[in-house]
């Protein structure tokens, strides 16, 4: 039985993964949330999330939260990230990390901190189609150079990062394969589109737990790739098959989900 704690365990999707893995077996013996949430001091029980007495806790006692765990899941704030991740590493605890909006120089810490110590997985998404994706993102790549590449995504309105980490990950294997050297995340009057521009725009609406949409266009063609989440489950689900896997290397390291379902 895997024992997982869980970072933002009170949040949306913190609260999806333990719910997805109570009910699959796996034990949460830890639950971490930022040091103002009105959720501390509960138990995961009387916050209705599951029928467990483990208490959520404040990052002043993130060591004994995780002390039990064989793997520490987390869908925090980049803040919380940047702060948590490195004593969760030298504690030895493998880690799972689904938190976006990370700046360049946040992540190269958390990745310097963990190099050398603990396997861990990082993913924008952990969607097993949005994975897919991404590798048939790498295969249109090979289209002639006169084919244009553009990007969408719509999120509930709660969501605080633009564009989404997904998006961001999208734009990044185009640009490389392709050399788009900018972004322009929308357009207004005469804005017509310009050599080495790459679209990415954000929706910001209702409950939606995330649409991403890549659109390639030649001069007489269009391909588009669509995928549409139903329910924060799928993200919740692909977290867990990468917590399994991770669980059983022994190389320290920075994985991705592309790691994971080869």
């Amino acid at each position: 039985m895997l024992r997982l704690c869980v970072a933002g365990a009170a949040g949306r999707m913190g609260g999806t993964l333990i719910e997805e893995a109570t009910a699959r077996g796996y034990q949460i013996v830890g639950a971490v949330e930022s040091p103002n949430n009105p959720n501390l001091g509960k138990t995961l029980r009387e916050v209705g999330i599951c029928s467990s007495d483990v208490k959520i806790v404040g990052p002043s006692l993130l060591e004994e939260a995780v002390k039990e765990a064989d793997v520490y899941a987390s869908f925090a704030t980049p803040e919380a990230e940047a702060s948590n991740l490195p004593v969760v590493a030298s504690l030895g605890r493998r880690i799972v990390m689904g938190t976006t909006g990370l700046s360049d120089e946040q992540m190269k810490k958390i990745k310097e901190a963990i190099s050398g110590k603990v396997p861990a997985v990082f993913s924008p998404n952990y969607a097993i189609g949005v994975n897919i994706m991404f590798l048939l993102t790498k295969t249109l790549a090979l289209l002639p150079r006169d084919y244009d590449f553009s990007i969408s995504e719509v999120h509930h309105i709660g969501k605080k990062d633009a564009p989404s980490g997904t998006a961001k990950k999208l734009g990044t294997l185009v640009s490389e394969a392709r050399g788009y050297s900018s972004i322009v995340s929308g357009r207004e009057g005469i804005s017509p589109r310009k050599p080495g521009e790459l679209e990415i725009l954000a929706v910001r609406a209702g409950g939606v737990p995330g649409v991403h949409d890549l659109i390639v266009a030649g001069p007489h063609e269009m391909i588009r790739i669509e995928h549409i989440a139903f329910s924060r489950r799928v993200f919740a689900q692909g977290a867990l098959l990468a917590s399994d896997w991770v669980y059983k290397q022994t190389r320290p390291g920075v994985y991705s989900m592309d790691d994971v379902l080869r």
